[in-house]
């Protein structure tokens, strides 16, 4: 243990450039591969050059590689945040430093969050310290039913956050949904439908079939060629020019398309698009009824991001909540990662107290959790599934990225905490504006106190 925490880094502010990976063994540790299979004790990880190379028991170690002792300490992949406003906030009651909606914008589908990604902000210290190394950053819908294209991160301690951008696009459905889109789910699923064939009008690199004067090439997309293209109509075109374009890979499949949606009879009507739309490359966020048509989803084979901790009916789309609605998904045969802004979107690091609540329910009479190996990965390999980086991240496979955290004990317990984190191999600062404060007052000098403070 004490060698292994020898190589601190020392770094307090984000690198210039990105630093050299090491090439590291660690030994002697219980290993949780993040592939839903139980820990492994007294196993080995290899990495090299930023990759795993082996990951298990009975894995040799390379000659001349730096061995750590992992004796009493767990070794797992770092944890995947699946929903998260990483590097948009920082302050959110402060307008002026919370970029996860646009509620004026006359963009909605166009809205890309990559370029606005701060590395700086204090939420990604504190997701790192927590074990988090790589999320998915989505924005909220603000004016439009579309809240734009979100990116996938990871945390590593320098400026070169994302790792892919406009990886997916990002849609309202339900009651949120219908408020945006004027009052009612009808309108909600007239505006999808509207947008998904005004993008289906789009002819390479997002230009119009019907080519030639300005007018024309309108017209190919159902606008009114007197209309400016960001004005409210009232006519049968609601879409920007470039709101269209956003959605064109989304109509190809080669996006995936994110549908916050909560009501089982809502979730129904989103997997019946796919007769209209075949394409479309579903992911349903949110889900709290999900279980009553868990068979439904599973049989589209749509994935599902949903919260572990909601089972509380705040409103009239979640009057079935129930906090065995991700256990029975996943006994349904739907693939559920974990993850939700009403406890992780803002703090991922709290996603393993939500996958351990999942262990613990397994236990209760009548309700149905998850196994310690299935609760991880809902955590770590099964998000990185759902973002189509199955294999690449989240799990301790050979040729997988070399995120490692180093935990002082089960992760999955609120008592343990990381030690040591890397992302690609490279060893990560764990501290942040709350641990310098922690340190600043833990030995606080208190033999001069204001004189108030006497009595």
């Amino acid at each position: 243990m004490k060698r292994l925490l020898t190589l601190a880094v020392s770094s307090l502010s984000l690198a210039a450039s990105p630093a050299a990976a090491q090439d590291i063994a660690i030994t002697g540790a219980t290993v949780a591969l993040g592939d839903g299979s139980d820990p492994v004790e007294n196993a080995t990880v290899v990495v090299r050059g930023g990759r795993v190379v082996a990951a298990g028991a009975g894995v040799t170690v390379p000659a001349g590689m730096t061995v750590l002792d992992g004796t009493g300490t767990w070794v797992t992949p770092g944890i995947f945040a699946s929903i998260t406003n990483l590097g948009l906030v920082d302050v959110g009651a402060v307008s002026e430093s919370n970029d996860a909606d646009a509620d004026d914008s006359p963009f909605g589908a166009a809205l890309d969050v990559s370029p606005v990604i701060n590395p700086n902000a204090q939420d990604f210290g504190y997701s790192r310290a927590g074990g988090v190394t790589r999320a998915s950053v989505m924005p909220e819908a603000g004016a439009s039913i579309f809240g734009g294209q979100g990116a996938i991160i990871d945390l590593g301690a320098d400026y070169d956050a994302v790792r892919h951008p406009r990886a997916f696009q990002v849609v309202e459905f339900g009651e949120r949904g219908a408020r945006l889109a004027g009052g009612s789910r009808t309108s909600v699923h007239a505006l999808l439908r509207n947008a998904l064939h005004e993008a289906g009008t789009y002819g390479g690199a997002g230009e119009l079939r019907t080519a030639g004067s300005a007018g024309g090439q309108r017209e190919g997309l159902g606008l009114d060629s007197r209309m400016p293209n960001n004005v409210d109509r009232q006519g049968d075109v609601l879409l920007t020019r470039f709101d269209a374009a956003a959605l064109v890979p989304v109509v190809r499949g080669e996006q995936k398309l994110y549908v916050k949606v909560e009501r089982a009879s809502d979730i129904l009507a989103v997997l019946a698009m796919q007769e209209e739309f075949p394409a479309l490359d579903i992911v349903l966020v949110g889900a709290t009824e999900g279980w009553m048509v868990a068979d439904r989803i599973a049989a589209a084979g749509v994935p599902v991001i949903a919260n572990a901790l909601r089972d509380l009916p705040a409103s009239f789309e979640q009057l079935a909540a129930t906090q065995s609605n991700v256990g029975r998904m996943v006994d349904a045969g739907v693939k559920v990662a974990i993850g939700g802004y009403d406890s992780s979107g803002d703090h991922p690091r709290n996603l393993p107290q939500q996958a351990g609540n999942m262990v613990a329910l397994s236990r209760v009479p009548g309700a149905t959790g998850l196994s310690w190996g299935e609760a991880f990965a809902a955590i770590t390999s099964v998000p990185a599934e759902v973002a189509g980086l199955g294999g690449r991240v989240g799990v301790l496979s050979a040729g997988a990225h070399g995120d490692l955290v180093v935990w002082d004990g089960d992760p999955l317990e609120t008592s343990s905490a990381p030690v040591r984190v890397f992302v690609d191999g490279v060893e990560q600062p764990l501290t942040n504006h709350q641990t310098r404060l922690r340190d600043r007052y833990r030995s606080l000098d208190e033999s001069e106190r204001p004189r108030a403070y006497e009595w």
